[in-house]
């Protein structure tokens, strides 16, 4: 296992990571983890070098704190770097922070967190913590010794991490980053301003939630034509792991197999671990994912508001991936899950306004009904 130290923190970090998200559980409620396997997981992965384990509140339908801190039991939490967030769409008062915190550290059978992460950090929640006035919260937790370190979680556009990244001394953050999604969210030009600032990245889905790790006959023919055979999920670790600011790279593995098979790996998670070849590669790879697109959407949104309220370049983006994965069905129910039913395809009357804005000519009422047709 190779480690990295986390900034200032001065903790040294095993650069896998393992997400407490994904554990195996009984059918399709997600709640009701099995037990025994994911604690012989947890044990597992700490006993074989992983030491960062990253939690949060709502997991496992609020379950995998409580499962995490049973794992931790009989002096393995002596062996972690443990994390868990701050749930902020919760979150109303600093009176709030703190009992969140305090519940979940009992769930977690701990008196301190060594890392505390402001979760999935939006415009949104973003607002409520500054007018909360979060810091203090936080400078009260720390000075209580609740909490060693701060940091946050990000999900937004690239505008608002700068705004959060210049608004306090973080200790670390932590950003979606795979080589498909470079451009998107805070993506390089995140990591790049967060390498200046001095603050160390922790990177999230670098499987992209396990689509990277089933590619598509086509992409696994490139993949094989590079002299040494590595595997998808290898290909995908190594990539974000090849930037010296990234400290771990964390994965919500589900099963012992996939454990086992990420220490495998980790030895090779390295900075500078591909060469020009094994970038090269890479590109093409990317290219090869791009070609599938089905609508060509630059995501410019010339075409928004719109006067129905269709969120149409949101809506492209979830149909685009749905093709370019080959993961219709798990797409679609993200789609329905995260676009307001006002704001869905299919609310589109066909006025015609947005169309004459599209800088790429692109058909959108006969793309949003392809959109709707899928997906609704």
């Amino acid at each position: 296992m190779k480690y990295r130290v986390i900034g200032k923190t001065g903790l040294e970090a095993s650069v896998l990571g393992l997400g407490c998200m994904r554990f195996p559980v009984e059918g399709e409620d997600a709640s009701k983890i099995k037990k025994d396997e994911a604690i012989e997981m947890i044990r597992y992965a700490l006993d074989h070098g992983i030491n960062y384990i990253d939690t949060a509140y709502p997991y496992h339908g609020g379950e995998s704190e409580t499962l995490v801190g049973e794992a931790l039991k009989d002096g393995y939490r002596e062996k972690a770097i443990l994390i868990t967030k701050s749930p902020g769409w919760l979150i109303k008062t600093k009176e709030d922070f703190h009992k969140y915190l305090d519940e979940q550290l009992k769930k977690l059978q701990t008196d301190h967190l060594d890392i505390y992460l402001l979760h999935a950090l939006n415009v949104n929640t973003w607002a409520t913590y500054k007018e909360i006035d979060v810091f203090s919260a936080i400078e009260e937790a720390k000075a209580q010794g609740k909490i060693k370190h701060i940091g946050f979680s990000f999900h937004d556009e690239y505008k608002v991490f700068e705004e959060i990244i210049n608004a306090y001394d973080w200790d670390l953050c932590m950003l979606q980053l795979n080589y498909m999604d470079m451009e998107e969210q805070a993506g390089l030009k995140g990591l790049k301003l967060a390498e200046e600032k001095g603050i160390p990245v922790i990177v999230m889905e670098p499987l992209k939630g396990g689509m990277l790790a089933n590619p598509s006959q086509e992409v696994s023919e490139l993949w094989e034509t590079y002299p040494e055979k590595r595997s998808a999920v290898e290909w995908a670790l190594r990539y974000v792991s090849n930037f010296e600011n990234v400290k771990v790279v964390l994965s919500g593995m589900s099963s012992l197999d996939q454990i086992k098979n990420s220490i495998s790996i980790a030895d090779q998670l390295t900075v500078g671990n591909l060469d020009d070849a094994g970038l090269e590669l890479v590109e093409k790879v990317k290219e090869a994912y791009k070609a599938r697109v089905q609508v060509p959407c630059t995501d410019c949104k010339y075409c928004v508001p719109c006067p129905q309220g269709v969120q149409i370049p949101r809506a492209f983006t979830f149909y685009n991936r749905a093709h370019i994965f080959n993961q219709i069905e798990a797409i679609k129910g993200q789609y329905n899950a995260q676009v307001p039913a006002e704001a869905k395809a299919g609310q589109c009357i066909a006025c015609g306004i947005c169309e004459p804005k599209c800088p790429q000519k692109i058909q959108i009422i006969d793309s949003l009904k392809r959109v709707a047709v899928a997906f609704e």
